[in-house]
């Protein structure tokens, strides 16, 4: 059954905290197959790629066939529908045009020592893509990872996608088209990390990995990390939603059962300051279950992991909120963006009940790879910097030198780093010859 609490009763604190420990995480001990996977995958390359696609995927690839042709690409661009066509367009052209606004600035300037000071930004030269497989597969995750990259200006998109028994979803083809990646390969799995971080004779190295996957690819993207540059380590979906009395509970339920139909491991959560919001809400839940599809993986979700809390205002829910630093979070009450202003950790924020977090994943614009599991915390989703380095600039005039060099040296000289202070001092004496 899901936890019903009520913040004004005793006991309310030991059981909030028993909530916000409660692990959701895949507990598979699976490091040591990936590691044996991807030392396999360095010391054989395509044979071991094409060996574990044979294995994992019962496909038969050669070195030709593990990258997708051009008259493959296209071929499966043609097979979508006009009408889901027009949805990945429109999906495309709205997180390109929100990604575009992120691009930050260089600069360069002159303090008041005369020295010169500044930053750039360049992209990564060559970012991968992790897209898992088959049927069941997001082409809007594609969109979601592709296009920030593309608009970094990241010179090679490269994307892994496995393609089980053969089976290719058109739809995630169209839209790694549709975001200019650059090449796509139909493997999968922890052997696919390792190919893009390691390189094979057929697939060349990357210098950032992004991309949702399974606990092997999880492990794998760990294990790289360093060699690489990851997004995140992303475990099940969440979403929290605040509501106040004036709300269709039918409305809030399908928002909450639209992440527990992710993952039997989601998590929904409401919080509200209506009591009668709460029991409409759960009843809403409980009937939407007897028809929806999904409704095995949502019930499971809802029935271990759900959770309904009353409280005696919305500034309350703001600061469980916050305790929670849930992926998305909507709030759904009659001034959202007032109650924004105390929201401090949020992957995403929903204002309003016109904004349901599933336009979110699709055509919102902004991203929807987000921290999970209370990492909100200290980290954010998915964004164009993520595919930026920033680099320093200083520039010193002798006069400048002048000024701030004998800080320097003396620093250097406490710290006991005798050519650290003599590279400064050699300057100085010039100086002072002139």
């Amino acid at each position: 059954m899901p936890v019903i609490l009520d913040a004004t009763q005793p006991d309310f604190e030991a059981q909030f905290t028993t909530l916000l420990g409660a692990k959701r995480e895949d507990a598979a001990d699976v490091d040591e197959i990936v590691a044996a996977i991807i030392d396999n995958v360095r010391q054989r390359g395509d044979d071991a790629l094409i060996a574990l696609t044979a294995k994992f995927d019962r496909l038969a690839l050669t070195p030709d066939t593990l990258r997708f042709s051009d008259q493959e690409i296209a071929m499966h661009c043609a097979a979508v529908p006009s009408h889901e066509r027009a949805a990945l367009e429109l999906a495309a052209d709205r997180i390109r045009a929100y990604h575009e606004k992120q691009m930050p600035e260089d600069a360069f300037w002159e303090d008041a020592s005369g020295a010169r000071l500044g930053w750039r930004f360049t992209p990564v030269s060559a970012a991968g893509l992790y897209v898992p497989g088959g049927l069941a597969s997001y082409p809007s995750s594609v969109l979601m990872n592709a296009i920030p990259a593309k608009v970094a200006g990241v010179n090679r998109l490269a994307v892994t996608c496995p393609t089980p028994d053969g089976t290719v979803n058109p739809l995630v083809i169209l839209a790694a088209h549709l975001s200019g990646v650059d090449e796509i390969y139909r493997v999968g799995g922890a052997q696919a990390i390792a190919a893009l971080a390691y390189g094979t004779a057929s697939i060349a190295p990357v210098d950032k990995i992004t991309g949702p996957g399974n606990a092997f690819v999880a492990a794998a993207k760990r294990r790289v990390f360093g060699r690489v540059g990851i997004d995140m380590i992303a475990g099940p979906s969440e979403i929290l939603v605040i509501a106040d009395g004036d709300n269709d509970p039918d409305w809030i339920a399908l928002d909450m059962l639209s992440q527990a139909e992710h993952d039997e491991s989601a998590q929904s959560i409401l919080v509200t300051d209506s009591p009668a919001m709460a029991r409409a809400v759960q009843v809403a839940i409980d009937r939407n279950l007897q028809t929806l599809e999904r409704r095995a993986i949502a019930g499971a979700s809802w029935r271990d992991y759900g959770a309904i809390i009353t409280v005696p205002d919305l500034s309350t829910a703001a600061a469980l909120s916050n305790r929670v630093a849930p992926e998305h979070l909507e709030l759904c009450v009659a001034d959202p963006m007032k109650l924004a202003e105390e929201i401090t950790h949020a992957g995403a924020i929903f204002l309003g009940a016109w904004t349901p977090e599933a336009i979110g994943d699709y055509v919102g614009g902004p991203n929807h790879v987000l921290p999970t599991a209370r990492s909100a915390r200290f980290s954010s989703g998915l964004n164009v910097l993520d595919f930026l380095k920033r680099t320093t600039l200083a520039q010193m005039t002798p006069e400048a030198l002048r000024q701030i060099g004998p800080a320097a040296e003396t620093l250097a000289i406490s710290e006991s780093l005798e050519a650290h202070g003599l590279s400064v001092r050699a300057r100085l004496n010039r100086l002072n010859e002139l």
